[in-house]
Order: structure tokens, then sequence, then C-alpha cells
């Protein structure tokens, strides 16, 4: 079969890649979807397995820091687009070991740039970089990151992200590579591996574990609906102008405490358990290293420019996203336990 592109989404097996990847997969039959992913702690091929046997998706085990892999890849498949989210993402693991954050993130980019450009001499093409918010360091009690805010990274993790971003124009501009750039918000869902706020906090109540909170839990973060996401970065790499960047919110801001204290309210009530009573499990802890106080985006240019914006409220998500983790607790389990990790041995491993 002719494909109309053959797209290379990297980190396709982590918890937004596997949205993304199920979206494009279903969405486009016409384009070849190839999953490139190092399936490191955060990557789970269990995410995929309604659409694998799809006749569009192939799955490629690989490392963005090997460039030989990479350069027979994009050989073998033809690559006509790259959608980029392949990456360390954890702060806290950047704070105890920034160099694995400094290779991946910042190596691994430049070697995609540099196949990107070497291997696309001629036709249309897009390289979409998908990036963080936290790049443009912390806001006040006021304001709104834009897309022309400074850059003011704070943690080993935002800072190899802001680098990536830069090699990313810095390709646009020396190469004329066409690159674009979305920043985003805190993102939520299904299928997130359990170490961030929301899934971590949703297990733990269910078993009744402390619920751990930095500081005051005063910090404040806007969240994004991983569907939502998955949609916005449609829109962007189909209509986003070539070297713009665009910012991608959910629009809503909460504490991590208010948020946490949510969590419990609708955890208790769909339990059967008392109000209150998930409450008593939180417990404060030493802030971490340089916690970024508040963050806030401004997605006025997606809206107005690509027509996007959230499809759910903070509640309905969230709503969502509770409902899925009480409903697929062997999901929960196999992460939890590592024993996810065996399907890929099981599924793609011992083929030929």
């Amino acid at each position: 079969m002719t494909w109309k592109k053959n797209i290379l989404i990297t980190g396709g097996a982590g918890f937004i890649g596997s949205h993304l990847v199920r979206l494009f997969v279903t969405k486009y039959p016409h384009y070849r979807i190839i999953n490139l992913d190092k399936l490191t702690y955060a990557g789970n091929l269990e995410n995929l397995k309604d659409i694998e046997s799809k006749e569009n998706y192939v799955f490629e085990k690989a490392d963005i820091v090997n460039k030989e892999e990479l350069i027979e890849i994009f050989d073998n498949y033809q690559i006509t687009d790259v959608i980029h989210l392949a990456a360390e993402s954890h702060v806290d693991r950047s704070i105890e070991g920034p160099m694995e954050f400094v290779m991946t993130n910042v190596v691994g980019t430049v070697n995609l740039l540099q196949v990107a450009k070497d291997m696309w001499k001629e036709g249309e093409h897009v390289f979409h970089h998908v990036s963080t918010d936290e790049v443009y360091g912390s806001l006040g009690d006021d304001g709104l990151f834009e897309e022309t805010t400074p850059y003011d990274p704070r943690s080993p993790y935002s800072a190899s992200k802001a680098s990536s971003d830069h090699f990313v124009r810095a390709f646009y501009h020396t190469y004329n590579l066409p690159v674009k750039i979305s920043n985003c918000s805190n993102n939520y869902g299904s299928h997130q591996f359990p170490e961030k706020l929301i899934p971590l906090m949703i297990n733990n109540i269910v078993l009744k574990k402390p619920l751990p909170i930095y500081g005051k839990g005063d910090n404040i973060r806007d969240w994004l609906w991983v569907v939502d996401h998955a949609k916005a970065i449609d829109e962007i790499f189909h209509k986003g102008k070539i070297g713009e960047s665009y910012n991608i919110g959910g629009l809503n801001e909460w504490k991590n405490i208010d948020l946490v204290k949510y969590l419990c309210r609708l955890l208790d009530k769909k339990l059967g358990r008392e109000e209150g009573e998930s409450e008593q499990l939180i417990t404060f802890v030493k802030d971490r290293s340089g916690h970024d106080k508040r963050y806030a985006i401004d997605a006025s240019k997606i809206e107005k420019e690509l027509g996007w914006k959230p499809s759910v409220t903070f509640e309905q998500g969230l709503e969502k996203t509770v409902d899925w983790y009480l409903e697929n607790k062997e999901w929960i389990n196999k992460v939890t336990s590592g024993d996810y990790q065996d399907y890929y041995k099981k599924m793609y491993q011992n083929k030929s």
C-alpha cells in the first residue's frame, strides 16, 4: 500500500504519546504511523494493544540517542514527518540524575533534527516538537505564559527541554527545517504512570496510603486533559504555521492542595467512604528544590488561529480519569509491580 504520509511519533508508548498514536492511527488510515519508543519505565505497549494489529501501525523499539538507529528507521520507512514526544519528563528524577535528561532531551532531539535535515531533501515535511510550559520558569500571582515569554527554566528537566526547543528553532532558522513547536501545561488522564500527581493520589487514596504533598501545597498548576492535548497536536501538525510556537493549556488553575482535597472528596463518594476520610491521609513533605510557584498558559493563539479549545472542564475530565483508574485496577497493578514490562517480550521480542 502507498501511504500518504509515514509519520514517526517518538515516545509513542508513553502517556501522552499513546493517546496521540491512537488518535492518528484511527483518524488517518491513509497515514502509516511508526511508533518509536525506548520503552523505559514510563513506556507501556499495553496502552496500545487495541490498535497494534492495525495495518497502518508499526512499533520500533529504539533510542533517539542512537543516531544510527534513527537513520535506519528513517530509511526503512521513508519517514515524511516527525512528531517528537520522546523525553525524560519527571522533575524529581532530573534532580537526582540530570545527565540522562541531557542525553535524551537534548542529544536525542538534535539527533532527530540532524537525521530529518539530511533525509528531507525534497517534498513537504513537518517536524513537530512537543515541549512543556516549564521552560518559561515560574509565574507570580498574576500573568500568563505567552509564546513570547522569555525562557527561564528552574530544574534540570526544564533546562533540558528549553535547550531542545532552542535547537529546534536553530534548525529552522539555519537549515530551513520545517518545524513547529507546542508547549503544554500539566497533562492528566488515563494511562498515566503513577509517579505523577493525579494517578499517584488516586492510587494512594484507593489503597489508603499517605498522600504526600510538597511544602504547603500552594503551588499552582494549569491542568490539561490528555485527550484534548492530542487533539491540539493534531490541529498544529495539520494547520499550524511552519516556524511557529503554540501554547496549549487547560484554561484552569488549581493549587495542589485544593486538587488533592477535591480528589479525596470525589473518591470518598465513589468508594462509599465517610466524607473527609481520605483527607486524613494528606501528608506534607519537604518541598523539592527549585519548585516553581505557578504555571498558567495563555492559549488564545491556538484558539484564534486553529480553533482549538478544551472540550471538557477540569471537573469533567477529572471524573473521567478517576473512573478509568477505578475500572482498570489490573493496569495499575501491572504498572506498580513492573509486570507491564513483560508485554514487549511477549508480543514483539520473540517474533521474527
